[in-house]
């Protein structure tokens, strides 16, 4: 699920969690990865299943400090 442009390596299982984004589209991944693609697609949500998972909070509090999709603006 990371953008080929991301240079951050996975972290945990590569299928942590199903982010659904504002189209319906899902989109499964591992948790930093996931955070950064909540963080950066507008509207996107984490699958309704993703509440069960003891990483979700980790994931939304991430995706909060993140910024979206830093190598376009050059971090």
């Amino acid at each position: 699920m990371a953008n080929e442009r991301n240079p951050t390596p996975c972290e945990g299982s590569l299928t942590a969690v199903t982010l659904v984004t504002r189209d319906g589209i899902e989109i499964t991944g591992c948790v930093q990865h996931s955070a950064r693609q909540l963080a950066s697609l507008k509207g996107s949500r984490l699958h309704p299943m993703a509440a069960l998972m003891p990483w979700v909070l980790d994931i939304y509090c991430r995706a909060g400090e993140l910024t979206p999709f830093p190598w376009e603006i050059g971090l």
